[in-house]
Parts: structure tokens; sequence; C-alpha cells
């Protein structure tokens, strides 16, 4: 089979509705819109219009709040850092950020990366991050890694 061998199925196939084209058609005159009123008219949009009755988005009661200058901060733990070491073959001496989103373990568009003191080191890092919580910077410390915070505004 070619693709210049290929047809629509019988039902697949329908004539479009010409409107206006005389009375013979079906669909002459008020071509099917009726006769006068708003919905006859062009240009004409009644969607939650309630025939004057106050619509139902009006009547509920506003919800909620969306800050628009919000961070996005994803969180992640020394747990989370253990199991990408082991199974990405991640180098323990040198972590950036950049490298969760290059192999897919955690995704850019949810925002930046905050490393939380959860979970146990069992290994010496030096991780750069955008953000730390102070007892996580402690404990990398102890251990005798760093950990580079990078400014973002």
């Amino acid at each position: 089979m070619k693709i210049n061998d290929l047809k629509p199925s019988f039902s697949s196939i329908k004539n479009r509705k010409r409107v206006g084209r005389g009375a013979g058609s079906g669909f002459g005159k008020t071509a099917g819109r009726g006769a006068k009123g708003q919905k006859s008219r062009s240009g004409v949009s009644t969607r939650g219009f309630e025939g004057g009755q106050m619509p139902l988005y009006r009547r509920l009661p506003k919800v909620g709040f969306k800050n628009i200058f919000s961070k996005k901060i994803q969180s992640i733990n020394f747990n989370q850092i253990q199991k990408a070491i082991k199974k990405y073959n991640l180098d323990p001496k040198k972590i950036k950020e950049e490298d969760f989103f290059k192999k897919n373990i955690l995704h850019k568009s949810k925002g930046s990366l905050k490393l939380l003191n959860v979970g146990d080191l069992t290994s010496v890092i030096n991780i750069e991050v955008s953000y730390a919580s102070k007892n996580a910077i402690e404990k990398i410390k102890k251990l005798g890694g760093s950990i580079k915070i990078i400014k973002e505004n």
C-alpha cells in the first residue's frame, strides 16, 4: 500500500454546510439562524449569559491568590543525591545543579534546587545549588565537603 492509495472511510466524507444559498438549499434566507434577535446577528457571543439572571461565575465568591513574584523552588535531599551518585555515576567531587537537569533526575521547569538536611551522607561531596538550609550546609562541611550557593535574582 502506498500513500496515494489511501482513501478516507465512507462515513467520514461529509459535504460542507453552505448557508445562505437560496430557499432550495434548506439554509437560505436566515441561513439556519432563525429570525431576528441577538443570536441571529454576527459577532455576538452569549457565553455565560443566563437571560438576565446573575451568571454563575458572578454568583460564586472569589477564591485564592496567585503571587506572580513567587520563586519556583524544588527541594532535594541527601538521600536523593546518594541515589543519583550511584545510579547516574555522578562525580561526588563536583556536583552541579545542571547535572540533575541534564540527566533528567529533576526538571528545570519546576524551579531551582534547594538542598535540605534529610537523610545521611556517606561520601564527601562538593555541590553547587541555588539554595540550601543551614543544617545541610553544616552537615556537608562537617564531613569535609564544600557547598557553593548560586545567587539567583
